[in-house]
C-alpha cells in the first residue's frame, strides 16, 4: 500500500527531517551553524560510507511506524578542498574505493568545497597529483561507481546539503514512495 500525503502532511514530514552526520566528519562548523540557524536537527551517527544523509522520524499519524534512515539510499561525501580529494585519490585510494564499493545502490554525491574542473586542470591544489591523472580518475569513478561530483563554495555547501536531502525526501514522499513505513 502506498501513501499519498496531502500538501500539509508533506510539509509536516519534511519539517521533521533531520540531517545525519558521520561521527568522523571534521571541519564542518559552517555546516552545523547553518543547520542550527535553519532549525534543522542533527544526529551524529557512524555511517559505513558518506559524511551526510538524513532521516525522517517516526510519525504514526502519517503511517510512518519507525524512524526512517536514508543513508543506504543517498549520501553526500564532503571534501573540504581539492587537496583533500587528491590525497584520497592517491595516498588513501584503497580506503576511498572501498567506501565507494560499500555504497552499493545508494546515490553517492561527492561534494568538493571551493573546487572546480577548471581548478584541477590549472593545478590549483596542493599535491603532486598531475591534473590529467586527477581528472581521469574522477571521470573514471563517475563511470565505474555511478557517483555525482559537485563543486560548491564553502559558503554554499550547507545549503547544497540541506536542499539535496529536502528535495530527495520530497520526491519520495510526494510520489508515494513510502510503502508500509518504507
Amino acid at each position: 500500500m502506498k501513501y499519498n500525503y496531502t500538501e500539509g502532511e508533506l510539509k509536516a514530514l519534511l519539517k521533521s527531517m533531520k540531517v545525519v552526520i558521520d561521527t568522523r566528519e571534521q571541519q564542518n562548523k559552517h555546516i552545523l551553524e547553518y543547520l542550527e540557524k535553519k532549525k534543522v536537527e542533527v544526529i551524529n551517527k557512524k555511517m559505513d560510507f558518506g559524511d551526510y544523509s538524513f532521516m525522517i522520524p517516526q510519525n504514526t499519524d502519517l503511517a510512518i511506524e519507525r524512524d526512517l534512515y536514508f543513508f543506504n539510499d543517498i549520501v553526500i561525501e564532503r571534501k573540504f578542498s581539492l587537496g583533500e580529494l587528491s590525497n584520497n585519490l592517491t595516498k588513501d585510494r584503497t580506503r576511498f574505493e572501498s567506501e565507494l564499493l560499500r555504497k552499493k545502490d545508494a546515490k553517492f554525491i561527492l561534494m568538493v568545497e571551493n573546487g572546480s574542473w577548471e581548478k584541477i586542470k590549472a593545478k590549483m591544489y596542493t599535491s603532486e597529483y598531475k591534473p590529467q591523472s586527477y581528472l581521469a580518475t574522477l571521470y573514471s569513478y563517475m563511470a565505474r561507481y555511478n557517483i555525482q561530483i559537485n563543486f560548491v563554495t564553502k559558503d554554499f555547501a550547507p545549503e547544497f546539503i540541506l536542499n539535496t536531502f529536502f528535495y530527495h525526501a520530497r520526491e519520495i514522499l510526494k510520489n508515494g514512495g513510502l510503502k508500509n513505513g518504507l
